[in-house]
């Protein structure tokens, strides 16, 4: 069904995926809408149990995309580094597919979002809680349930 990376040389580890995953400050969801064409969007996320959460507003065009289709794919890309000498790139990335829905349960969405808190603003906890006390009525939360995940650098 996925196709496997061309370059088996620069697979990445289960531990490194992790660690990308952990780290990174945004990924690409992409998805596909109505009128046929892809739309990606740069989004905040947390990563657990092999699922990939993010936070949106009520609406916008990835909800649309997402009714229509909810297979999407999700790309991030850490620690690059420009080769100009060699026309090349040292980077890491991430690509996981999968199908995304919202999270309905309301202590889900609430641990979620504690999770994001504590990913982007660590340092801000407190004040992230009653960010979120005051604005989770108008947020969405959504998952996406991870079916092939794959990462690959070129170190």
């Amino acid at each position: 069904m996925f196709k496997e990376i061309r370059r088996s040389e620069r697979t990445l580890s289960d531990a490194e995926l992790l660690e990308i995953m952990a780290k990174a400050e945004y990924g690409v969801l992409s998805t596909v809408g109505a009128n046929g064409y892809p739309y990606g969007i740069p989004i905040n996320f947390v990563y657990q149990d092999n699922t990939i959460y993010f936070h949106c507003a009520t609406d916008g065009q990835k909800l649309e995309n997402i009714w229509h289709s909810n297979k999407v794919s999700f790309t991030v890309v850490a620690d690059v580094e420009l080769l100009p000498r060699s026309f090349s790139t040292k980077y890491r990335s991430v690509i996981a597919f999968g199908l995304a829905s919202e999270v309905t349960d309301t202590d889900k969405k609430m641990d979620i979002l504690v999770s994001i808190i504590e990913k982007f603003s660590k340092n801000f906890a407190m004040e992230g809680m009653k960010y979120i006390e005051a604005s989770s009525h108008k947020t969405k939360v959504y998952q996406v349930e991870v079916e092939h995940i794959a990462a690959k650098g070129r170190k």
